[in-house]
């Protein structure tokens, strides 16, 4: 395995810079904006595995998804085909864009995107929960509407951003294609994996069986993180740094924090489910699984965090 590795998890919101520049063309101006923060990254001798939300663009799927059904009687996408669709498509632009940048710079290795299987516990009370975010965000106005619309759609407020659907979020217990991902590293490549937390399967007598739900992509960067024993989880979010108090009279910004610390203000509930309090988890759980680091910054920010202390560290 490499010296130095990272953990890069971008999210799935940060691709689309507003509401109205959401084409994938828009997608993909916005992810090449990142792989110029992560290219820093190589340049500076780490090797990368990244992966990547896809709230919203699972959310287009099924909303295109839901058109066809009704204008068309085309077949309806399940949610697990949703994750594996924006797994190839996302991890295509990438590879390409992020291979494109280090070609530029005249940077050595190629990047290639796995798609990557996550075993779930079909007991897992995540299945009968839901609070996994997924697609747009909705004003208050627009939900009588989507309710009539979408009866069976469990709906959850995330404070200063708007209403968004929620669906069962199992946790993650193993990367099924770990090996192949680990070859990769180990022949020079740069990855992309475990896209959207994975698409959830589970373990049947007749082998492996997709599941309805989305799983957490920060819990599964650190499981994957810490099967490949990488240094640093790099967690990328909407802020600069995480805050006690978010959005309150009273917000703290966090710089750098010991482990035990953190693990003390997720347990108090200062940080939403569904949002901040995954992520925190996700670090906390690297930490303890023997990763040195943890960083939860924005995009913009990742190569000043990594080089000048930017965003919030979470250490040993």
């Amino acid at each position: 395995m490499p010296a130095k590795l990272a953990v890069v998890s971008i999210g799935g919101n940060s691709l689309i810079k507003r509401r109205d520049l959401r084409t994938v063309e828009d997608q993909y101006r916005a992810i090449a904006e990142t792989c110029e923060h992560i290219a820093d990254i190589i340049e500076h001798g780490w090797r990368v595995v990244i992966t990547h939300g896809n709230g919203p663009q699972v959310g287009f799927i099924m909303l295109r998804s839901e058109i066809a059904r009704e204008v068309a009687g085309m077949h309806i996408v399940p949610l697990v085909s949703c994750v594996a669709d924006t797994q190839g498509a996302i991890g295509y632009q990438i590879q390409q864009a992020l291979g494109n940048i280090l070609a530029r710079r005249g940077l050595p290795g190629q990047v290639a995107s796995v798609v990557t299987q996550v075993r779930v516990d079909p007991t897992d009370p995540g299945f009968s929960a839901p609070d996994k975010p997924v697609g747009e965000f909705y004003t208050l106005g627009q939900l009588p509407e989507l309710t009539k619309q979408q009866p069976d759609w469990t709906m959850k407020d995330e404070p200063g951003r708007g209403w968004r659907r929620v669906v069962p979020s199992p946790a993650p217990l193993e990367i099924v294609e770990l090996g192949a991902i680990r070859a990769l590293l180990d022949g020079g490549f740069h990855v992309v994996a475990a896209g959207g937390g994975g698409i959830p399967v589970i373990s049947t007598p007749n082998g492996l069986v997709g599941a309805d739900a989305v799983i957490d992509k920060d819990l599964t960067s650190s499981l994957l993180g810490g099967a490949l024993r990488a240094n640093l989880l790099v967690i990328s979010t909407g802020v600069e740094r995480v805050a006690l108090n978010f959005a309150t009279p009273f917000e703290t910004p966090l710089g750098l924090v010991p482990v035990e610390e953190m693990e003390g203000y997720l347990e108090k509930g200062h940080f939403a489910p569904g949002s901040m309090a995954p992520k925190i988890r996700a670090a906390v759980d690297f930490i303890r699984a023997g990763g040195e680091e943890v960083i939860i910054t924005q995009p913009e920010s990742l190569s000043g965090a990594i080089l000048q202390g930017k965003g919030t560290h979470i250490i040993r």
